[in-house]
């Protein structure tokens, strides 16, 4: 049969290298599993017959396609409660893949539009986030996610409607369709969220240009660049990148998904990782793409030969490009675990 097969369950690995997680849909964690019982659980009829119909749908020929599944699978978050229990899912799955830390994106607007309230969505988030570290080992950061094909109006109005939830929200980001969407339409809402303290990512240069990344960092002052694949079209932009240690949190089994790169063998992280880039391995959606953040470490290793060298800095980069300013000492004890990580008994 021709469709996808299920991507790898959680590897019963004892010690596997330890991670942060910085480019993490939590909306893209849905399982076809979990999206039935929801469905089931809140009276919501899916278009497919059972989970192997809809894992046959996870094919995507751009971001457009994967996007129209995405948000149609949505309906099924309902409550506080589902939102609650897919973000365990993930934890529970992430820490088994060796992630310590995960900083993770949420898209209210497409929760809002439906009739779900901020609050249902940011309350149920913070019940999984709340008791993370207790039940899974992993801390954790949550961002709040614009979508950049709706209005800067609408963008605005999702910020103010965050206000009650602040102290939830570590910062902002930018995500949904690219292509013709430049940064610069969210410049106001950027800039009041640099005014209540908010920190700032944007996805560019996945399907958009090089140009794009630029933009984000001149109009938006974002910290880290999502993606930022095509940056490697503009060598003047690479260089200022090194020079500035701007992260760039890539996806690679995304990147082959969403047809970003034909195979994994093209990925140009190996020529990222000599070009001086501080460059991040994380999962995106990892459902909908065919693995966990660990997956996609065994996938860069098997298909791009990196070493263990290289695998370290991947990790080391992960905790040095996260938003632990606030809390020092446990980045250093992250990183600590990264340089004592023992790969032949991994």
């Amino acid at each position: 049969m021709d469709h996808p097969q299920p991507h790898p369950q959680p590897r019963p690995q004892s010690r596997p290298l330890p991670k942060a997680e910085l480019h993490l849909h939590i909306e893209g964690t849905l399982e076809p599993e979990l999206a039935f019982a929801l469905a089931a659980r809140n009276g919501v009829e899916l278009p497919y017959r059972d989970t192997e119909e809809l894992r046959a749908a996870y094919r995507f020929s751009d971001l457009q396609s994967f996007l129209d599944l995405y948000y149609g699978l949505m309906a099924v978050l309902r409550t506080a409660e589902d939102f609650t229990e897919l973000a365990d899912a993930y934890l529970a799955r992430a820490a088994a893949q060796g992630v310590r830390h995960a900083e993770i994106f949420f898209d209210p607007q497409a929760h809002t539009a439906r009739g779900v309230p901020l609050g249902t969505v940011v309350e149920g988030l913070g019940a999984a986030l709340d008791r993370s570290e207790e039940r899974h080992g992993v801390s954790t950061r949550l961002i709040m996610c614009f979508l950049r094909d709706e209005s800067a109006e609408s963008a605005l109005a999702t910020l103010e409607a965050a206000r009650p939830y602040l102290d939830r929200i570590t910062g902002v980001g930018l995500d949904s369709a690219e292509v013709g969407h430049p940064p610069a339409k969210f410049r106001e809402v950027y800039e009041a969220a640099a005014a209540l303290g908010l920190r700032r990512v944007a996805h560019a240069g996945e399907e958009g240009p090089a140009a794009y990344v630029r933009e984000a960092l001149d109009v938006l002052g974002v910290e880290r660049i999502d993606h930022g694949l095509r940056s490697m079209e503009d060598p003047e932009l690479v260089s200022r990148l090194v020079r500035d240690r701007v992260p760039l949190t890539l996806c690679p089994l995304s990147n082959v998904r969403l047809r970003a790169v034909d195979t994994l063998a093209d990925h140009p992280l190996p020529s990222m990782l000599a070009a001086g880039l501080v460059v991040t391995v994380n999962s995106d959606d990892p459902a909908y793409f065919g693995g966990y953040v660990g997956d996609n470490f065994d996938a860069v290793r098997a298909t791009l030969g990196l070493s263990p060298d290289q695998l370290r800095l991947l990790a080391r980069n992960s905790f040095e490009a996260s938003f632990l300013d606030d809390d020092e000492p446990r980045r250093a004890r992250y990183l600590a675990e990264v340089e004592a990580h023992d790969f032949d008994g991994a």
